[in-house]
């Protein structure tokens, strides 16, 4: 389903749907919108933060399903598809946030960063969807790069693990060296690895302690 495709990695903010126009109704928020002066788009969002979609054709007061069919780009049904699409990723994009990675430190972790710094998470890479970066809002600077992959990548003797959230930080060469000596950090996956450290995402390291880190990587980004 378009819906299904559209809101893979992404779950809802509340507050945001019921400021774009969201109504609540019982466990599910509803929304209603006019695609032409024929057809209503309904939106829901159930209790289990699934979006569901429907055209409404107003004038017969029954469902319309065409515009499901790909099939249909260059026709009647191929306008209301596109139009019906424009609107869910609206919806998206101004009242959801990126789903990511499986573990809740890093979750945490990119909401504290976001927050302390004002720089949203940046997903650059359709094929790696569990990857985002953090840059300086004023320099264009990265200092933070969160990423789900695979656990052999670090030789993780770790039963049950096919997949951790790590995150790359930039941090004084001499400090790096000292740090990898230490549980849960690692030399950096995929960047320059004088300059950069891999630190794992998996509760090993406090919240706090990890901020500390990013706020040093921060601080290399202001410089211009």
């Amino acid at each position: 389903m378009l819906e299904e495709d559209l809101f893979k990695y992404y779950y809802p903010n509340l507050e945001k749907l019921l400021k774009y126009g969201f109504e609540k109704d019982g466990d599910n928020y509803l929304f209603q919108k006019d695609i032409n002066d024929s057809f209503l788009a309904v939106i829901k969002l159930d209790n289990n933060y699934n979006v569901k979609g429907r055209i409404i054709d107003k004038e017969m007061e029954e469902e319309y399903t065409n515009f499901r069919i790909e099939d249909n780009s260059g026709s009647f049904a191929g306008t209301i598809r596109q139009k019906f699409i424009a609107l869910l990723i609206d919806i998206r994009d101004k009242c959801f946030y990126r789903k990511s990675f499986s573990g809740q430190q890093a979750k945490r972790i990119c909401q504290m960063i976001e927050k302390k710094y004002g720089d949203a998470p940046i997903y650059k890479w359709n094929k790696y969807p569990d990857f985002c970066v953090f840059q300086n809002g004023k320099t264009n600077k990265w200092y933070a790069l969160v990423m789900t992959i695979a656990g052999e990548k670090f030789n993780l003797n770790i039963d049950n693990i096919d997949n951790i959230d790590v995150i790359n930080i930039k941090l004084d060469v001499n400090k790096i060296v000292d740090l990898q000596q230490e549980q849960s950090f690692y030399p950096a996956y995929h960047m320059n690895k004088k300059y950069w450290i891999s630190i794992l995402l998996d509760d090993s390291i406090s919240d706090d302690t990890i901020m500390d880190l990013i706020d040093e990587s921060y601080q290399f980004s202001r410089k211009k």
